[in-house]
């Protein structure tokens, strides 16, 4: 009788669509560098949300990295069970390459891909014609995703109305899974009766919100008001302006921008960026209030249990306040005076706390639709997911370089000379290689090299020599 070799079943694998695993606690260096929140940290709270929703006993999650080349497919499909893919606003004109790139991808693989709270972006009045030259691209890719799940989950009403427009039937709201990173609880509480200029109030907002829609003087306003106030960004370039004082960006001309070095809350000390969800999270724990234009950085202060009101400037951020029904307001419709104080005053949580045991359950039961397991469902309720965060030592929030603290230098003195050593390592590796191949290094080769170095390492060790003459 022949004998059967038993083999222990290997881990359920997915593939997830992010900057980097919850798990990996990066310098702040190497995250800014390897841009891992993917422009805007606040793809970082609903990917390490997915991430812990999705790894149960016997399933294991991994980060992708956000690489998405078509090339990588074969290995795809024979090292995972499935693609899961957060998603924001990927419907959108300045999205289409990415929007290519992820369907090209798709195409070639043969295992399930389920798209988690995919949004359509456009103004206020929800208004798709800017979006008539991007049909094309959005049919396709949606296309490939349903040929290989059973639906396609939106943020809200306006982004499943534009996809039943477009002629698809399998679209389910389903919000963002970023509101769902403790499950079915939700706890979110006035600790003060009101706000007063000893408050503790989070803002944070967009470059456009502050640039064109009148960010820049309710900022101000409240700068004036509350001499505790914070204001939290979260694009790349607002995390490169605070740590290396780095204004090579477009977004650099916004100087109305707290992030800026021009900005006196930038000088105050009274700005931060997050690399990381758990130290951007825990620290909105310690507010009053938080407002702002931007969705997830209030999302975070909600998952803190600290009330937040959105300002909404476009159909994204407004069509998921709209279904999460967390309190909001049309930028645009916005009162000369305003007081975050009103905002506070007149916000009601009921509506967002009672419905949300119910949003949980459509949410989990659209996974279930689709193949997959989640740990509230079918694990420890996301409980090893914590005890493994918390054994962890994420960095600080990013602050304003204002000073020239020897420590400070140190430490990215440090990261720009292993840098450095790292570019000369590839530098002749790559002489090397021509050699062999019997080559020999062009103008073009050796000017390219020469550029990447001074771009990673030239402009930030201006920038800190700048930073210590002030």
């Amino acid at each position: 009788m022949p004998v059967v070799e038993d083999r222990p079943q290997r881990p359920r694998r997915i593939l997830l669509r992010s900057g980097k695993s919850p798990y990996e606690a990066l310098s702040i260096e190497e995250a800014i560098d390897r841009n891992v929140i993917a422009t805007n940290s606040g793809n970082l709270i609903f990917s390490d949300a997915s991430h812990k929703i999705l790894e149960t006993p016997g399933t294991e999650v991994v980060s992708n990295g956000m690489r998405m080349a078509a090339s990588e497919a074969a290995r795809i499909n024979e090292e995972y069970d499935a693609f899961v893919v957060p998603l924001a606003n990927a419907f959108r004109p300045s999205w289409e390459n990415g929007l290519k790139q992820l369907t090209r991808l798709i195409s070639r693989l043969k295992i399930p891909v389920v798209v988690l709270g995919v949004g359509a972006q456009a103004g206020l009045n929800y208004n798709t014609a800017r979006l008539k030259p991007l049909e094309p691209v959005v049919r396709e890719f949606v296309s490939a995703v349903l040929d290989r799940s059973a639906s396609i989950g939106v943020r809200g009403e306006f982004t499943e109305q534009y996809l039943k427009d477009l002629g698809f039937r399998d679209v389910e709201v389903i919000g963002c899974p970023s509101l769902f990173l403790y499950g079915k609880d939700l706890d979110v509480r006035k600790r003060v009766p009101e706000l007063t200029p000893e408050s503790r109030v989070a803002i944070n907002g967009s470059h456009s919100a502050v640039k064109s829609q009148g960010l820049d003087k309710v900022i101000a306003r409240t700068h004036a008001r509350y001499p505790h106030l914070r204001f939290i960004g979260q694009n790349l370039s607002d995390a490169r302006q605070l740590h290396w004082r780095d204004l090579s960006d477009p977004n650099a001309l916004v100087t109305a921008m707290p992030t800026h070095p021009d900005h006196p809350m930038y000088r105050e000390d009274k700005v931060r960026v997050y690399i990381d969800p758990v130290t951007w999270i825990d620290d909105l724990r310690g507010f009053d209030f938080s407002f702002g234009s931007r969705i997830h950085g209030n999302i975070a202060a909600l998952l803190a249990g600290t009330p937040a009101t959105v300002l909404c400037a476009d159909s994204r951020t407004l069509e998921l306040c709209r279904y999460f029904e967390i309190p909001h307001r049309r930028i645009d419709k916005l009162p000369a005076d305003l007081d975050p104080a009103t905002l506070y005053e007149e916000a009601n949580f009921g509506p967002l706390l009672n419905g949300h045991q119910e949003r949980f359950d459509r949410f989990t039961a659209f996974l279930t639709r689709n193949g997959l397991e989640n740990t509230f469902t079918h694990g420890d309720g996301g409980a090893a997911f914590d005890a493994r965060m918390g054994a962890l030592s994420f960095p600080p929030g990013i602050r304003p370089w204002n000073d020239a603290d020897p420590a400070a230098l140190g430490a990215r003195f440090g990261w720009l000379q292993s840098r450095m050593a790292e570019l000369a390592t590839e530098n002749a590796r790559l002489k090397k290689d021509l050699a062999k191949a019997g080559g020999k290094a062009t103008a073009t080769g050796a000017t390219s090299v020469y550029r990447r170095a001074r771009r990673v390492v030239g402009r930030p060790l201006r920038r800190a020599l700048g930073a210590g003459r002030g």
